[in-house]
Protein backbone atom coordinates (compact mmCIF):
# COMPACT_ATOMS: atom_id res chain seq x y z
CA UNK A 1 0.00 0.00 0.00
CA UNK A 2 1.36 3.46 -0.68
CA UNK A 3 1.94 6.13 1.41
CA UNK A 4 -0.81 8.54 1.79
CA UNK A 5 0.09 11.87 3.41
CA UNK A 6 -2.64 12.74 6.26
CA UNK A 7 -3.18 16.57 5.54
CA UNK A 8 -4.27 18.77 8.49
CA UNK A 9 -7.44 20.53 9.24
CA UNK A 10 -7.12 24.04 10.73
CA UNK A 11 -10.59 24.63 12.43
CA UNK A 12 -14.11 23.99 12.30
CA UNK A 13 -15.24 26.42 9.87
CA UNK A 14 -19.16 26.09 9.98
CA UNK A 15 -21.43 24.56 12.13
CA UNK A 16 -25.17 24.53 10.74
CA UNK A 17 -28.34 24.52 12.02
CA UNK A 18 -31.83 23.63 10.38
CA UNK A 19 -34.89 26.09 11.55
CA UNK A 20 -38.59 26.04 10.98
CA UNK A 21 -38.68 30.36 11.05
CA UNK A 22 -35.39 32.01 9.94
CA UNK A 23 -36.43 35.34 10.98
CA UNK A 24 -36.91 34.08 14.81
CA UNK A 25 -33.92 32.15 14.74
CA UNK A 26 -31.94 35.01 13.28
CA UNK A 27 -32.91 37.52 15.55
CA UNK A 28 -32.14 34.95 18.70
CA UNK A 29 -28.95 34.17 17.34
CA UNK A 30 -28.04 37.94 16.33
CA UNK A 31 -29.44 38.87 19.87
CA UNK A 32 -27.67 36.18 21.84
CA UNK A 33 -24.02 36.81 20.12
CA UNK A 34 -24.39 40.41 18.30
CA UNK A 35 -22.69 39.17 15.51
CA UNK A 36 -22.82 40.63 12.10
CA UNK A 37 -24.47 38.93 9.44
CA UNK A 38 -22.35 37.73 6.07
CA UNK A 39 -25.39 36.96 3.99
CA UNK A 40 -29.21 36.23 4.16
CA UNK A 41 -31.90 35.24 1.40
CA UNK A 42 -35.03 33.50 1.99
CA UNK A 43 -33.31 30.35 2.24
CA UNK A 44 -30.62 30.87 5.06
CA UNK A 45 -28.45 33.46 6.65
CA UNK A 46 -24.47 33.18 7.64
CA UNK A 47 -23.37 34.64 11.22
CA UNK A 48 -19.67 35.47 11.87
CA UNK A 49 -19.40 34.14 15.49
CA UNK A 50 -15.66 34.63 15.34
CA UNK A 51 -12.54 35.14 13.05
CA UNK A 52 -12.88 31.54 12.53
CA UNK A 53 -15.95 30.62 12.72
CA UNK A 54 -19.86 30.64 10.94
CA UNK A 55 -22.95 29.13 11.81
CA UNK A 56 -25.56 28.89 9.26
CA UNK A 57 -29.00 28.78 9.60
CA UNK A 58 -30.60 27.21 6.89
CA UNK A 59 -34.66 27.29 6.48
CA UNK A 60 -35.73 23.73 7.15
CA UNK A 61 -36.55 21.51 3.85
CA UNK A 62 -35.24 24.60 1.81
CA UNK A 63 -31.43 22.95 0.80
CA UNK A 64 -33.17 19.42 -0.26
CA UNK A 65 -32.04 20.37 -3.98
CA UNK A 66 -28.08 21.23 -4.61
CA UNK A 67 -27.53 25.05 -4.84
CA UNK A 68 -26.07 26.04 -8.08
CA UNK A 69 -23.11 28.28 -8.13
CA UNK A 70 -21.58 30.48 -10.52
CA UNK A 71 -18.15 28.74 -8.86
CA UNK A 72 -19.89 25.10 -8.33
CA UNK A 73 -22.55 23.03 -6.97
CA UNK A 74 -23.48 22.74 -2.91
CA UNK A 75 -24.74 19.50 -2.55
CA UNK A 76 -28.24 19.12 -1.26
CA UNK A 77 -28.37 18.65 2.54
CA UNK A 78 -30.97 19.27 5.53
CA UNK A 79 -31.99 17.76 9.75
CA UNK A 80 -34.79 16.89 11.26
CA UNK A 81 -35.23 17.13 15.20
CA UNK A 82 -33.80 18.99 18.25
CA UNK A 83 -29.70 19.19 16.99
CA UNK A 84 -27.08 20.62 19.10
CA UNK A 85 -24.02 22.84 19.18
CA UNK A 86 -21.43 24.41 21.49
CA UNK A 87 -19.70 27.62 21.32
CA UNK A 88 -16.67 27.83 23.18
CA UNK A 89 -16.65 30.71 25.81
CA UNK A 90 -13.48 31.86 28.00
CA UNK A 91 -13.34 30.74 32.04
CA UNK A 92 -13.38 34.87 33.09
CA UNK A 93 -16.73 35.40 30.75
CA UNK A 94 -19.07 32.50 32.43
CA UNK A 95 -20.91 34.84 35.01
CA UNK A 96 -21.23 37.51 32.52
CA UNK A 97 -23.36 35.10 30.40
CA UNK A 98 -25.35 33.88 32.69
CA UNK A 99 -26.12 36.97 33.59
CA UNK A 100 -26.61 37.76 29.73
CA UNK A 101 -28.85 34.28 29.27
CA UNK A 102 -30.85 35.74 32.29
CA UNK A 103 -31.59 39.03 31.19
CA UNK A 104 -32.35 37.95 27.59
CA UNK A 105 -34.95 35.31 29.43
CA UNK A 106 -33.16 32.37 28.06
CA UNK A 107 -33.74 29.75 30.16
CA UNK A 108 -30.93 27.60 30.98
CA UNK A 109 -31.57 24.33 30.96
CA UNK A 110 -28.40 22.45 32.59
CA UNK A 111 -25.33 23.65 34.21
CA UNK A 112 -22.89 21.42 33.79
CA UNK A 113 -18.95 20.94 35.99
CA UNK A 114 -16.86 18.59 34.01
CA UNK A 115 -14.30 16.46 35.88
CA UNK A 116 -11.71 18.68 33.94
CA UNK A 117 -13.60 21.74 35.72
CA UNK A 118 -14.78 23.17 32.97
CA UNK A 119 -18.05 24.38 32.65
CA UNK A 120 -20.93 24.26 30.28
CA UNK A 121 -24.29 26.25 30.12
CA UNK A 122 -27.08 24.23 28.45
CA UNK A 123 -30.36 26.12 26.11
CA UNK A 124 -32.33 26.03 23.97
CA UNK A 125 -33.09 28.19 20.92
CA UNK A 126 -36.83 28.82 19.14
CA UNK A 127 -35.95 25.35 17.44
CA UNK A 128 -35.94 23.33 20.61
CA UNK A 129 -31.86 22.99 19.92
CA UNK A 130 -29.82 22.18 22.42
CA UNK A 131 -26.85 25.14 22.31
CA UNK A 132 -24.60 25.13 24.90
CA UNK A 133 -21.67 27.29 25.85
CA UNK A 134 -18.75 25.95 27.56
CA UNK A 135 -15.54 26.80 28.92
CA UNK A 136 -12.05 25.27 28.17
CA UNK A 137 -11.25 22.33 29.17
CA UNK A 138 -14.18 19.85 28.36
CA UNK A 139 -12.55 17.36 26.03
CA UNK A 140 -8.82 17.66 27.74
Amino acid sequence: MPFVMNPAVTHLAESALYVDDLPQSLAFYRRLFDVPILREDERFAALRINADQVLLLFRRGASLQPSILSGGIVPSHDGSGPLHVCFGISEDDLEAWETKLETLDIAVESRVRWPSGAVSLYFRDPDDHAVELATPGVWD
